[in-house]
């Protein structure tokens, strides 16, 4: 008997997941991802900066968790390890309440810089948001007499991770990110770990100078101090991004279904 037909459409394939999930993600990846942000909140490395303390290791790698865990996920994994990380390691931690806020933020919009159909227009809220905090900052900062020259070379961290989020710029590092060469792999880690890092930035600072009011010696000072804190987040989660999702694709693991890697 010869066979005339042959089966169309989508390739399946089929995979053994674990019975407990969050949002596609296993939870012992997440446990096992918290438990690695508490590992590297232990570790400060940086002199102490514009933060007013040593900054844990742990902020370069918020945007992977969220592009390996995906944006729910990722968050809970960062949120609940920074959260430890408070009370296991005091010297890092900063105002504990802004530094799980900036991690979950972080993996949460990382973990938005989606290529395919689910979630696809979920940067436009995210783009709004950080668009209104970074009026709200700018708008108190010119009230308080700051120049404006000032305001914006002293938020430029801020402006230019929102707007690298808001332009397409967000899903070619994405592609970047997800390509099986190394170069752009490493380049889409560096370029997205600003991008992300510049939107947390921002959503801290709006928060925090409302609290404290900063003169504007104190924001001269600070321009040139945030953009080499954020180059050296970028660096670290370039490094380690890239060992490991090289790693996962080396490896025979369940890929989490909204990653990116």
């Amino acid at each position: 008997m010869t066979l005339t037909h042959f089966p169309e459409g989508e390739e399946r394939k089929v995979q053994i997941t674990s019975t407990a999930s969050i949002d596609g993600t296993p939870v012992a990846y997440i446990v096992v991802l918290a438990a690695v942000t508490t590992a590297l909140a232990f570790i400060p490395f940086t002199i102490v900066l514009a933060s007013g303390g040593g900054m844990p290791l742990s902020q370069s790698i918020f945007p992977l968790l969220g592009w390996i865990l995906g944006p729910f996920a990722g968050a809970l994994a960062s949120g609940i390890g920074t959260l430890i990380g408070t009370f296991l390691a005091p010297y890092t931690a900063g105002i504990p309440i802004f530094s799980v806020w900036g991690a979950m933020l972080g993996s949460f919009t990382a973990g938005m810089m989606v290529l395919g159909y689910r979630r696809k227009y979920w940067w436009i809220a995210l783009t709004i948001f950080f668009a209104f905090e970074l009026f709200l900052y700018a708008n108190h900062a010119f009230h308080n007499g700051v120049n404006p020259k000032i305001i914006i070379a002293g938020s430029f961290v801020d402006w230019s991770g929102l707007l690298l989020y808001a332009l397409p710029t967000r899903t070619l590092f994405t592609r970047w990110i997800s390509s099986q060469k190394i170069i752009p792999l490493i380049t889409g880690l560096f370029l997205g770990t600003w991008t992300v890092w510049g939107v947390i930035h921002l959503s801290l600072t709006a928060i925090t100078y409302y609290i404290f009011n900063w003169p504007e010696e104190i924001w001269i000072a600070l321009i040139p101090i945030i953009p080499v804190e954020n180059l050296i987040r970028c660096l670290a989660g370039t490094v380690i991004g890239a060992g490991v999702i090289s790693g996962l694709r080396e490896i025979n693991l369940v890929k989490p279904r909204e990653a990116i890697y």
